[in-house]
């Protein structure tokens, strides 16, 4: 594995590496959840990770205390990472976690830097934070301690029931600096869930993490991703799915059409060819020019999402807005830049 050409850069030079060979110890757990898994922990050199100038991400900063995911999602767009450590970004990418040990204790000493301005920090941008390994390993809890400490805006975007764990931290958190919290829906079928989700909490339970965050103060929107071309996106699966969100209490909901990128792309087709293979022209040439849906394609179930979304009471999260939650009497920094997840 090329552990010192870790980065999000693969031609990235060696001294640019986040940590080295010296810093990896891999671990197996024989127990049922975490059979057939391998972590790798380590120990980073940097956990503030800067978004490319060029990316489509409304926010400059993020977070991963974790790479690979448990979750398994055949799509995820964060399978080509695995490559730059010369993993599979199939099975490799499932099963070999990466876990920043020390993320902790390095976020707490990186917010504490005079260089850091208190920018708006998103977590579960790449892979979610609240996979199973963060049952073991328990590193939210100090993160979202030193956001909190430092009166330090941030967001999270999860499919994990585990969130819930940290409530009365993210509770006490949103009482001195904004906090945004995302669960992320795509459809409520459960079939589809079971084979293009199958390591995540099922949709329902993700709507209860929902709904106990709106009761505990906390408004939660969702991202409603991925909208899957031909096997999610008829009428009355999203408006059942639009429906399940409102009832929820979610504060807005956004969808989102499943893009391919590279390593994912290859992955979800090997998955398609097997299960639907009769899809396979459709989807060749709905993505031939790139990763993701034609504009067309994209803007109709916007349009027909935000018509269900009036129609049960919810709006669509605005581009450039995040949820407001009132700023302390004295706040305990200077006032911060403010971004948003979503």
């Amino acid at each position: 594995m090329r552990w010192d050409n870790l980065g999000d850069d693969p031609a990235a030079p060696a001294d640019s590496a986040l940590f080295g060979t010296d810093a990896v110890t891999t671990r197996t757990f024989d127990t049922p959840e975490f059979r057939g898994i391998t972590f790798h922990e380590v120990r980073a050199r940097s956990i503030l990770n800067r978004v490319p100038g060029a990316s489509r991400m409304p926010f400059e900063w993020t977070v991963n205390p974790y790479r690979g995911c448990t979750h398994a999602c055949v799509y995820c767009f964060a399978r080509k990472t695995h490559s730059y450590l010369d993993l599979d970004t199939g099975l490799g990418f499932d099963s070999q976690i990466v876990v920043k040990i020390n993320a902790p204790e390095l976020l707490r000493r990186q917010l504490a830097s005079r260089r850091w301005q208190g920018a708006h920090i998103a977590m579960g941008t790449n892979v979610d934070c609240y996979q199973r390994a963060e049952g073991r390993y328990r590193l939210m809890p100090g993160i979202i301690a030193a956001l909190r400490d430092h009166a330090n805006p941030f967001s999270i975007l999860t499919k994990g029931t585990l969130i819930l764990r940290d409530l009365d931290l993210l509770v006490r958190a949103a009482e001195v600096t904004e906090v945004g919290i995302s669960v992320s829906v795509g459809f409520t079928d459960q079939e589809l869930w079971r084979t293009v989700e199958p390591g995540t909490p099922s949709p329902q339970r993700r709507l209860d993490v929902v709904r106990t965050l709106g009761e505990h103060g906390i408004g939660c929107g969702v991202l409603m991703a991925p909208v899957i071309p031909f096997l999610g996106d008829r009428p009355e699966q999203l408006r059942e799915t639009v429906r399940a969100i409102a009832d929820a209490g979610a504060t807005s909901v956004t969808p989102l059409v499943l893009h391919l990128r590279p390593g994912a792309r290859e992955w979800f087709m090997a998955w398609l060819r097997q299960h639907h293979p009769g899809l396979v022209g459709r989807y060749e040439r709905m993505y031939a020019d790139g990763a993701y849906a034609p504009t067309w394609y994209q803007r109709r179930i916007t349009r027909q999402v935000h018509e269900f979304a009036d129609e049960f009471g919810i709006g669509p999260a605005r581009r450039g807005a995040a949820r407001r939650i009132p700023p302390p009497e004295e706040p305990a920094l200077a006032e911060p830049t403010q971004l948003t997840l979503l």
